[in-house]
C-alpha cells in the first residue's frame, strides 16, 4: 500500500463544482449582508458584470440556485437557524457563519438532489475554510439538529407542490 502524502491538502479530492458554487454563494450572501443589499439584486449585478467583462468568471448555475433560494426563503431559513441556537442569537454569529448556515439549511429543506449528510459536510468544510476554529463544530451542531426536521419539511414542500388529483366520478 502506498504511503499517504504528508501534505494534508493533497489527501483531499479536488474540490468539485458544487463545492465551489456553495463557496461562491456564501461569498455573495456575506457581501450582500455587509453592503446591506438584497442578495438577489447582488446576484443580478454580478451576472451582468460577468457578461460585460470577460475577465470575470460567470456564476455557476448552482450558485444562482442557492442565492436565489436563500433570498426567497430568508425569513424561514433564519427562523429555523435561530430556533436551534442555544444561548446565541443569529445577529451575534459571525456573518460568515450566518451565510454558511443559510446555504446549508436551504439545501437541507429544498435541494432534494443533495443528501443531508452532504449538505452538512459541505457546510462544515466551508466553516473550516472561511471561519474561526470553533465554527466547524458549532455549524455541525446546529445542522445536526436541523437535519432531524428536514425530512418533514421536504415532505411538506413536496405535498404542496404535487398536483391535486381529482376524484373520479
Amino acid at each position: 500500500m502506498a504511503e499517504q502524502p504528508a501534505d494534508k491538502k493533497s489527501t483531499y479530492k479536488k474540490l468539485g463544482a458544487r463545492h465551489k458554487a456553495r463557496r461562491r454563494a456564501v461569498d455573495l450572501l456575506f457581501e450582500a449582508e455587509a453592503r446591506d443589499v438584497d442578495a438577489a439584486d447582488l446576484l443580478t449585478e454580478r451576472g451582468e458584470l460577468a457578461t460585460r467583462d470577460q475577465s470575470v468568471a460567470p456564476l455557476h448555475a448552482y450558485t444562482r440556485t442557492l442565492v436565489e433560494g436563500v433570498a426567497d426563503e430568508l425569513e424561514r431559513v433564519d427562523g429555523t437557524i435561530e430556533s436551534y441556537l442555544q444561548d446565541w442569537t443569529l445577529s451575534r454569529l459571525p456573518a460568515v457563519d450566518r451565510a454558511i448556515l443559510r446555504v446549508a439549511v436551504w439545501e437541507l429543506f429544498h435541494a432534494t438532489d443533495v443528501p443531508p449528510v452532504v449538505a452538512v459536510d459541505e457546510a462544515v468544510e466551508l466553516a473550516k475554510e472561511l471561519s474561526t476554529d470553533d465554527s466547524p463544530s458549532f455549524v455541525n451542531g446546529v445542522l445536526g439538529q436541523v437535519v432531524q426536521v428536514a425530512p418533514q419539511v421536504r415532505a411538506a414542500a413536496a405535498a404542496t407542490r404535487a398536483p391535486r388529483q381529482e376524484p373520479e366520478a
